[in-house]
C-alpha cells in the first residue's frame, strides 16, 4: 500500500518548527489580503487542514475574531504545541488529531477551508481536495497553497540551482508518489469537481518583498530537514544537497543577490 504520510520523518523534524514560521512571517503579509476578499462573518466555520503548529490557524482566528476556527493535522507533538502556544483563544479554537484522507466532519461543516503546504507533501491529493469540499457547505470557499518546487528561482553560480530543484524534487516525487509540481495542476483538478469561481493567485517571497533573514529561514529549514531524504531519493549525495542550499541561502543574504519563490494561492467556491 502507498504510504499516505511519507514526509513523516521530516515532518516530525525539529525543522518544521522552524519552517512553518518563517513562512508563516514570509507569506502571510501578502495573503491575509486574499482571506479579506471572503467576507467571513459571525460565527463562520473554518477548518485548518494540515495546521501543523498552529500559525495561521491563530492567525485566522485573529482575522475573524468571531470564527470557529479548527486546525487538525497527524503530528501530535505540532498539535501540542499549537494548544500550548495558542490557548488564548479558549474554546473558540480548538485542534485535533484528524486525518485530511478522512475528516471526522459531516458533509458542509466549513464555511471555509483552508489547506496550506500539504498537497505537495501526500499521495492522492485529489482524495485530499475531494475530502475538503465534502466539508465545505455549498457557497463555501477553499483556500489552498499547493506547492510548486518548479516556482523557485536562483542565480546561478558555481552550482544550477535549476537543476537542483528540477532533479531532486522529480526523483523525491516519485519515490513518494507524490508530485512536488501540485502548484499548476490544482486548477484542473478543482474544474473537474465542479466548482465555481477558481482563482489563482501568487505570493511573492523573495528578495525584496521579504526579510532576506526571513527568507533564508525557509531554506534553512529544507536544508536541515530535507537533505537525508534528498541523497536517499535522487542522484545528489547529502553533501552535494547542502552545498546547493548553501549557495542559495548565501545568495539570498547577499543584498546584491536576487532569489524568488512564487507560491500560488488557489480558491474556489463550493456550488
Amino acid at each position: 500500500m502507498t504510504d499516505l504520510n511519507p514526509q513523516a520523518r521530516e515532518m516530525a523534524d525539529e525543522s518544521m518548527v522552524r519552517n512553518l514560521d518563517a513562512q508563516a512571517r514570509a507569506i502571510w503579509p501578502q495573503e491575509v489580503k486574499l482571506f479579506r476578499r471572503y467576507g467571513l462573518e459571525g460565527a463562520s466555520r473554518i477548518l485548518d487542514a494540515g495546521c501543523g503548529t498552529g500559525e495561521i490557524t491563530s492567525r485566522l482566528a485573529d482575522l475573524f475574531p468571531d470564527a470557529l476556527v479548527l486546525g487538525v493535522d497527524i503530528v501530535d507533538p505540532h498539535l501540542a504545541l499549537a494548544r500550548s502556544r495558542h490557548a488564548r483563544f479558549g474554546t473558540r479554537v480548538r485542534f485535533e488529531h484528524q486525518t485530511i484522507f478522512g475528516l471526522h466532519a459531516a458533509d458542509g461543516t466549513f464555511d471555509l477551508t483552508v489547506c496550506r503546504h500539504v498537497l505537495h507533501a501526500v499521495p492522492y491529493a485529489d482524495r485530499v481536495l475531494a475530502e475538503l469540499v465534502r466539508v465545505t457547505r455549498r457557497g463555501g470557499r477553499l483556500h489552498l497553497i499547493p506547492e510548486d518546487y518548479g516556482m523557485l528561482h536562483f542565480q546561478r553560480a558555481a552550482l544550477d540551482p535549476d537543476a537542483f530543484w528540477h532533479d531532486a524534487s522529480t526523483a523525491f516525487g516519485q519515490k513518494t508518489n507524490t508530485d512536488l509540481q501540485i502548484g499548476r495542476d490544482t486548477f484542473e483538478i478543482l474544474t473537474r469537481f465542479g466548482l465555481a469561481d477558481i482563482t489563482v493567485d501568487y505570493v511573492v517571497i523573495d528578495t525584496i518583498r521579504v526579510a532576506r533573514d526571513t527568507f533564508a529561514s525557509i531554506i534553512e529549514a529544507w536544508r536541515d530537514g530535507y537533505a537525508d531524504s534528498i541523497a536517499e531519493y535522487s542522484r545528489f549525495t547529502r553533501e552535494e544537497a547542502v552545498a546547493y542550499f548553501d549557495q542559495m541561502i548565501g545568495d539570498i543574504r547577499n543584498p546584491h543577490r536576487y532569489a524568488v519563490w512564487m507560491v500560488p494561492v488557489v480558491s474556489a467556491r463550493v456550488p
